[in-house]
């Protein structure tokens, strides 16, 4: 049994007309970080994870959720 942390970031970015640079920016890290999240390729820490549901206003669950491939 694995699970795999999914992400709908790229939704949020297009929703609020973002680049990956702009939203790196507005929470203070780099752009390769949001694109290695966005691709499932690097799990972020849990502050990463909040600061990205406090920029889009939303709580955590909208932007996370576990996949299991039970």
């Amino acid at each position: 049994m694995s699970d795999e942390l999914e992400n709908r970031i790229r939704v949020f970015r297009a929703e609020h007309r973002m680049s990956q640079g702009e939203l790196a920016d507005a929470i203070g890290v780099s752009r390769k970080t949001i694109s290695t999240i966005e691709v499932g390729r690097f799990i972020p820490s849990t502050v990463i994870a909040l600061k990205l549901a406090q920029h889009f206003g939303v709580p955590v669950e909208e932007i996370f959720s576990l996949r299991n491939d039970g």
